[in-house]
């Protein structure tokens, strides 16, 4: 079972803070995320191994979360508890783009008959904080904080086009893109000419780099001044829609959702 990896932004953001790094709070975070859909019950020793840390730390983090109500433990196995989701409550309630959003999303994957996101970046990931498809055939609450690859998705590489030249290459140089699929874009150089690509053309496609059969296109999602606050995308399967059509089918009702809901941002 490797460990989770601590990202680069993480280990520049403990060195910037120094003694104002809470190096407590770090570790809960770390225990409460080495939980997932494939990992729902861990002994001690798992999650040990998972978070990278002795074993001594992670058992007073977990005694501090079950006294705390947020995991709770049967036979040696600890789990997380639904008051886990208070935290993602306070985030979705007190975030403006994602309370506006989440409505608009779904009128318009009903109107089109087709899956909608919105995204923003985390990092090297986009993070899912809006989603809605018509037939509900995945659960809105299994998309919500879901991660991907930034540099692959039709999300992320709108994202990553609103990055001024220098936070790019910052982002471009720290990056180890990996094949998910065989059509996965890997190379750099070639990253980086999409990715100006879309500055320019302020939308962008993706096709089958995360999912086979699966294709999106993205455009920003921006406040009065201009700055992006999220991306918007519109995913189909690739059967449903030939790639040359996507921009001429569902550009236009991006754009007006965007400047709809530009409307609504504050």
């Amino acid at each position: 079972m490797p460990p989770l990896k601590r990202s680069s932004a993480e280990y520049a953001l403990a060195e910037r803070s120094g003694s104002e790094f809470l190096e407590a709070l770090a570790r809960g975070l770390r225990v409460i995320e080495s939980f997932n859909g494939d990992r729902r019950q861990l002994t001690l020793s798992d999650i040990a191994k998972l978070v990278d840390l002795p074993r001594a730390s992670v058992r007073r983090t977990l005694h501090t979360l079950v006294a705390l109500g947020y995991a709770e433990m049967n036979d040696r196995l600890f789990r997380l508890t639904p008051r886990v989701l208070a935290l993602a409550r306070s985030y979705l309630q007190s975030n403006a783009v994602s309370a506006i959003v989440q409505p608009a999303l779904e009128r318009l994957s009903e109107d089109v008959g087709e899956s909608c996101s919105a995204a923003v970046l985390d990092g090297e990931d986009i993070t899912m904080i809006a989603h809605a498809s018509p037939k509900r055939i995945i659960p809105v609450s299994d998309q919500i904080g879901f991660r991907l690859p930034a540099f692959a998705t039709s999300l992320g590489r709108i994202l990553l086009a609103a990055l001024d030249d220098r936070a790019l290459e910052s982002f471009l140089a720290r990056l180890r893109p990996r094949k998910v699929t065989k059509f996965t874009v890997t190379d750099k150089a070639e990253l980086r000419r999409i990715i100006l690509n879309v500055r320019k053309s302020g939308y962008a496609l993706a096709d089958q780099e995360v999912e086979l059969g699966f294709r999106s296109i993205a455009i920003p999602l921006k406040k009065s001044d201009g700055r992006t606050v999220a991306a918007l995308n519109i995913g189909v399967h690739s059967e449903r829609a030939p790639l040359k059509a996507m921009h001429g089918r569902f550009f236009a009702r991006l754009q007006d959702l965007a400047v709809e809901l530009q409307q609504q941002l504050i």
